[in-house]
Formats: C-alpha cells, sequence, structure tokens
C-alpha cells in the first residue's frame, strides 16, 4: 500500500458528501519510490521506545482547525474517488475525550459534529436531522453502511501513538535498501491462543529519526489501521505532524487531515464534549435495532405500557 492516499473516507462526512456527487474526481493508485538521499542516522530500541513514550506524554489537550481529505474505493481495484476537503475542528484530552466538528466545503456550514468521552460515542448529522449513538469498540461484523463503523478510537489511535502495553513486546526491524530507510518497532502479544500476534508497527525514518508510520492489525494479521506522519512542526514546543493520513483499508474509509492551526496542552474544559441530543432530532441507536424516534418522543411501546397502568 504505498501510495499516498489509500482509499478511504472519513465516514462521517461520508454521510453527507456522498450525496454530492459534483464534488467528487476520480484517480488511479500508483505506487512511488524514491531513493534514500542523505546519510542516515542510526539508533536502537531503547531509544526508539523512549522517543514513542516521549512523545505520547507531551501531550495532554490538543485543539486543532484542520482540513480534511476524504476519499473513497478499492486499493484492490486500483481507483478511488476523492472529494473535497472539509473544514473540521478537533478537540482531545487523555485519555479518551474527544469531539470533531466538520464543516460542508464552500459555504463552512456545518456538516457534522461527533464526541465521545469513553465508551460510548454521539454523532449530530444537521442535514439529515439525525442523531447517531454507538459504542466505542468496533463491531465485530462491519456494517455495510460506512457511517456505522466509523469510531472514535479510529482517531484516537492515530492522534497520540500510545507506548507498549504491558503485555507487549517490541522487536525492532532495520528496513534500509535502495528503497527504504527506516526502523520499524514490532509490539508483539501473545493472544488467549497461545499465539504470538502483532498489534502493531510503528516505523521511524532514518533521516530524522521522525515517526513515520504506525500500522494497526487485528489477530488474523489483517491490517486494520495505516495512519502515515508527515511534516513534523513544533505547536507551542511540543512536535506534532502537520499532515496525518489515516487509512481503513477492510473498511475502505480514511482521511488525510493537514492541521491549519494548533494549540496543545492549552485548557479544555469537560463541557466542551458534551453533546446532546437537538429537539426534534431522530435517534439511531448503532447495532441496535432500536426503534428510530424524535427527541423527546415516546417508543410506541412505552405509552401503550403507560396507557394500561
Amino acid at each position: 500500500m504505498g501510495l499516498r492516499r489509500l482509499a478511504a473516507i472519513l465516514a462521517l462526512p461520508c454521510a453527507v458528501l456522498f450525496l454530492t456527487s459534483c464534488l467528487a474526481r476520480r484517480r488511479v493508485i500508483t505506487r512511488n519510490k524514491t531513493a534514500t538521499p542523505q546519510a542516515l542516522l542510526n539508533a536502537d530500541k531503547e531509544w526508539l521506545l523512549q522517543r514513542i513514550e516521549t512523545q505520547y506524554k507531551l501531550m495532554d489537550t490538543l485543539n486543532a482547525t484542520v482540513d480534511m481529505a476524504p476519499a473513497v474505493g478499492s486499493v484492490n481495484k486500483g481507483q478511488i474517488t476523492e472529494y473535497k476537503d472539509v473544514r473540521a475542528y478537533i478537540l482531545f484530552k487523555k485519555p479518551s475525550d474527544i469531539r470533531i466538528i466538520g464543516l460542508y466545503p464552500v459555504v463552512r456550514t456545518k456538516a457534522f459534529d461527533m464526541a465521545s468521552t469513553g465508551a460510548e460515542f454521539r454523532v449530530f448529522l444537521p442535514s439529515k436531522n439525525r442523531f447517531l449513538v454507538g459504542r466505542t469498540e468496533p463491531l465485530t461484523v462491519p456494517s455495510a453502511n460506512k457511517l456505522e463503523n466509523l469510531r472514535p478510537s479510529v482517531f484516537l489511535d492515530a492522534l497520540l501513538i500510545r507506548p507498549p502495553g504491558a503485555n507487549e513486546t517490541a522487536v525492532v526491524e532495520d528496513l534500509t535498501d535502495e528503497d527504504n530507510a527506516v526502523y520499524i518497532v514490532h509490539f508483539m502479544y501473545t493472544g488467549p491462543d497461545g499465539e504470538l500476534h502483532q498489534a502493531r508497527a510503528v516505523w521511524f525514518d532514518r533521516l530524522k529519526l521522525h515517526i513515520v508510520r504506525q500500522i494497526i492489525f487485528n489477530p488474523k494479521g489483517d491490517i486494520l489501521t495505516d495512519a502515515r506522519y508527515s511534516d513534523w512542526r513544533g505547536y507551542d514546543g511540543v512536535p506534532f505532524p502537520k499532515v496525518i493520513d489515516i487509512n481503513r483499508p477492510q473498511d475502505e474509509y480514511g482521511v488525510v487531515i493537514t492541521v491549519v492551526k494548533a494549540d496543545i496542552n492549552k485548557p479544555i474544559g469537560d463541557e466542551k464534549f458534551a453533546l446532546e441530543q437537538p429537539e426534534g432530532t431522530v435517534l439511531q441507536v448503532l447495532g441496535s435495532k432500536q426503534e428510530e424516534r424524535p427527541a423527546g418522543a415516546e417508543s410506541s411501546a412505552s405509552r401503550k405500557k403507560q396507557s394500561t397502568n
């Protein structure tokens, strides 16, 4: 998957942007290779792990204005569809609070509003008059509706790369040849089946020893998330990539995030992550057969129960 943008789209704007076909263009996937142009830097496993841990500890909050370039398609078919940039605002606070507000291209009215503080996430789609609620953990069987496959953990894992967990063992690979110059830190764990599995792989380029990629796998070895990082800069004294390319190949969606402005480690109140269902919107519980109904409305079963009392 050595292409700049893998088949992908952020599922939130997907629900509203798919309807506007005039915003789309098509391109054919190509694979570019570049030779290493200069002397390489050296590092050992301890240094690389310390770099990951230091980067993780440096950021507690993030308040960023970004452009999101969504796309959708299949790398196997060699073709994807890209959509015009979505201006968005990302709020993040450790350990798991996140809110993303997206605006339509050109008119800049609200396209979606998503918030999560842990186990549950909520999404408001004004154009659909819908309010979605779902569990943070991924679905065991992905939905055919890409919107329902989105989980805040995809963004959390990409924004802040975690140090190795208590049950993870790190192994370093030096992948240096005519086309590559990277260190790859493989995070391994022993599964319930007693077999060794790879949880993640974090890539460092050997030119500046920056993190340039993180791949997250499922127990079968399939790629769940492929995030690429480039143009590292200092924001409030904290290094952070200006461009994050998040890809979800199994679900065929993802997004390229380009930071326009970022404030790091500035106070963010808990109220910023509270998203309540607007009056009159239709509630939909993802992964459930629960009846859809407007905010404040009672279900027919509830009304029937009350009438018999």
